[in-house]
């Protein structure tokens, strides 16, 4: 279970497809049915909505020696359905999270049913109970055994609630695991050999980057050695409300006041912000709409000669994000990072991979700061949302700690030697586990002449291909742009991004190939070595020299 501030995701091991799967809930999950992964669909929002224990089955379940041996009666709406019953203004019964307060004050009331107060403990546990009554009802399973992830930073007294709540719900073994090592899991980082990784976490309430160190040794028990940390208090949360407030400001429509209409007005505002920050990940443009509650006459009325619509394109998200400094803040917090490995004598260079999760890793541009600052090689981006509860069910499995695989797919650009268009021939095939033989791929292939000059070099350009899988759901490309590859809306067409085109592998034609001959010249084999790196071997069959021999051309990942 991942247990986040904004979404909780659910995840267990499948044997007989030896991978984990998150567990749909359809009651309570965000989108039921979808399978658009930007919606997150099987996510269920940590929210928590109180119900009082008026009746005999909702009093007799709050028992302890019942709530350890059955679920009887109900004692709160979560997720979705908590959500739905506080689309309006939100009553007292309502926490819209808690994990926050968990962590740092168990005891501090966030929900209330008339003179009862409810703390944060108890909303953990209720949202807990009715998490687990929802599983045992849709798929015929009782929690029994469970790992929960936990921030690096967590105190003990954390583990120890969630240790306490699970334990009075009959929860017979619980573990944990650090959230960064069910990230590196989840992304399926073999750990052979330690890895020193920065988990990029930027969700709906924070975002955090910590340089950690994994071993196997280490990961077996669930846990890692935090080399960096930095974090600033600004999630996707925040984001939206800077968006709203500048939309409605360029519309000339101002949103005063606290509480009463003006308050149920701007939660709805903020929902279409959001849609229109997600709607541009994909789309060059959106358009926001002013939408005032049908029975707030008052708000319509000082709308009426308003405008209320404004299209927006990505580089206006992207301007506003700039204004506000959030590109500013991700390289404060990377410089941060980076003078606290020079105090230790290392260095950003000394980092083996860069693990993206939270939904607004997705935003404009920030996926092209990280991989503009730390290299497309290292940087895994393509589950945020799921990578986390993957881990942990993997890791409840006990499956990690195997060989690594590559994650994307490589072609060889080549060019048809009739039209010159471009052609992308595929030499390492998405999910091949490596090191690979030195001529794990190798064809014979004959130089195009593309100008119609007799050729006397040789590129080896390499690009990576994004395609739909089970396991890819979002891809970048050369810009930085995201796309939904695998999803609803997907027209399965691949994403393409050259690797090393501003510097490609050369080698030279002595006698050069001549226009005209379709005789085979040269003999290329590609193979993967321990580090990842695409090698390559080339044969000038007219010669018979070695041009090259086991030689790096881009690092995969």
């Amino acid at each position: 279970m991942d247990l986040g501030t904004t979404n909780t995701g659910v995840a267990r091991w499948e044997a007989d497809a030896d991978r984990p799967r998150l567990v749909e809930l359809q009651n309570i999950c965000r989108k039921p049915g979808r399978v658009d992964p930007l919606e997150a669909p099987r996510l269920i929002p940590s929210a928590v909505h109180v119900e009082a224990a008026d009746d005999f089955w909702g009093k007799v379940g709050r028992w302890p020696f019942f709530m350890k041996r059955a679920f009887l009666g109900r004692q709160a709406y979560i997720g979705r359905e908590a959500l739905d019953r506080n689309e309006g203004w939100s009553t007292p019964a309502f926490a819209p999270t808690f994990k926050r307060e968990l962590a740092t004050a168990p005891n501090r009331t966030l929900a209330r049913i008339r003179t009862q107060g409810y703390t944060a403990r108890e909303i953990a546990r209720i949202f807990l109970r009715e998490l687990f009554k929802e599983i045992k009802e849709t798929h015929g399973e009782r929690v029994r055994d469970l790992v929960i992830t936990t921030p690096v930073e967590a105190f003990e007294s954390y583990r120890a609630e969630l240790q306490q709540a699970t334990r009075l719900l009959g929860v017979k073994r619980l573990r944990f695991i650090d959230e960064p090592v069910a990230a590196a899991i989840g992304y399926g980082l073999g750990i052979d050999a330690p890895r020193r990784v920065l988990v990029v976490d930027f969700g709906g309430g924070t975002l955090d980057l910590a340089v950690v160190e994994l071993s196997l040794k280490a990961m077996e028990q669930g846990t890692c050695r935090v080399v960096a940390k930095e974090g600033r208090p600004v999630g996707g949360n925040v984001v939206d409300g800077w968006l709203l407030d500048t939309f409605m400001e360029r519309m000339g429509v101002r949103l005063e006041g606290v509480g009463g209409e003006t308050e149920l007005w701007r939660r709805l505002m903020l929902d279409e912000a959001r849609r229109v920050k997600e709607a541009v990940y994909f789309k060059p443009k959106a358009t926001f709409e002013i939408t005032p509650p049908e029975d707030q006459p008052g708000l319509r009325a000082r709308l009426r000669d308003r405008p209320r619509y404004l299209d927006l394109t990505r580089d206006d998200i992207v301007e506003i994000l700039e204004a506000r400094e959030l590109y500013a803040l991700l390289g404060d917090c990377a410089d941060g990072l980076a003078e606290q490995l020079a105090a230790q004598g290392s260095s950003e260079d000394a980092l083996d991979e860069v693990l993206m999760v939270g939904g607004s890793t997705l935003l404009p541009q920030v996926y092209a700061f990280f991989e503009k600052r730390y290299g497309r090689d290292r940087v895994r981006a393509w589950q945020p949302f799921e990578a986390v509860a993957y881990g942990a069910a993997a890791f409840a499995a006990g499956r990690f700690g195997q060989s690594d695989f590559l994650v994307h797919e490589y072609a060889m650009v080549t060019f048809d030697p009739d039209t010159h268009d471009k052609k992308y021939v595929t030499i390492v095939p998405r999910g091949t586990r490596f090191p690979t033989a030195p001529d794990f791929w190798k064809r014979r292939f004959v130089p195009t002449c593309s100008l119609g000059e007799p050729e006397k070099i040789f590129q080896l350009v390499v690009a990576e291909v994004g395609t739909g899988g089970a396991e890819r759901r979002f891809t970048w490309d050369a810009d930085g742009n995201v796309h939904r590859v695998g999803g609803e809306g997907d027209d399965n067409a691949p994403i393409i991004v050259p690797l090393n085109a501003s510097n490609p592998a050369l080698g030279y034609l002595k006698p050069p190939h001549l226009p005209g001959d379709r005789t085979p010249r040269l003999e290329i084999g590609f193979g993967v070595d321990e580090n990842r790196w695409l090698v390559a071997t080339v044969k000038d069959l007219r010669s018979n020299a070695l041009l090259m021999k086991g030689e790096p051309v881009v690092r995969l990942l």
